[in-house]
């Protein structure tokens, strides 16, 4: 079994692609979609210093209808709706492997994760390539059929670290940030990173048992 995490560019005249790049320090986080014809039933979330004025943007966009509001707080705003085009995931659901949620939409770029067998992933990959898709495979973890390499949490942390940053040269994100992404304190997320990044030295580069 492979997990892996991909970033694609969104293409154009998608709603999404047009709100996230009008707002390009938000984000915007599809929480789950089902497709509904040539609709999708979406749970989103918009994340943002400011949300009113993103929501308002997706509210009023064309593509979308039937838009309600569920919750909204300082920094956070979570809406169900309708959205006239499944182009977000289409190839997903193309590929027959279902869509891993959230999908994190930043300025015009999705995020995602995906696990599949080994077929199942060289076939993706197949897919993008034919599609002509511009992506960059950011991670891939490979787990036994049994217990998988890493617990919940520890995948978790290490994908939250790996996407603001936090193992890059130089540092793209500090550990607190980190910590604060996660909502728990740094000496848990050090101490959570430090056992996930063992566990998979362990298992690839020193071929020994995890830890």
């Amino acid at each position: 079994m492979i997990r892996a995490r991909f970033r694609l560019t969104l293409r154009e005249g998608m709603w999404v692609t047009e709100v996230s790049r009008q707002f390009p320090d938000a984000t915007l986080r599809l929480l789950t979609g089902v497709p509904m014809g040539d609709r999708a039933l979406e749970l989103g979330e918009v994340r943002a210093d400011d949300p009113g004025p993103v929501v308002e943007a997706i509210r009023s966009h064309p593509d979308i209808s039937a838009y309600e509001a569920l919750w909204s707080g300082e920094g956070r705003a979570i809406a169900q709706y309708e959205a006239r085009e499944r182009g977000l995931y289409e190839f997903l659901w193309a590929s027959s492997l279902p869509p891993e949620f959230p999908i994190v939409v930043e300025n015009g770029v999705m995020e995602f994760d995906l696990t599949a067998t080994r077929e199942g992933f060289d076939a993706f990959g197949e897919a993008l390539e034919a599609g002509d898709r511009d992506y960059e495979l950011l991670s891939v973890v490979h787990e036994s059929e049994g217990e998988g390499l890493l617990t919940e949490r520890q995948r978790e942390c290490v994908t939250a670290a790996l996407r603001l940053g936090y193992f890059e040269v130089p540092r793209g994100a500090t550990l607190a940030e980190v910590a604060e992404e996660l909502d728990v304190d740094t000496s848990t997320a050090s101490e959570t990173i430090r056992r996930a990044v063992a566990r998979v030295m362990g298992q690839f580069l020193l071929d020994s048992d995890p830890l």
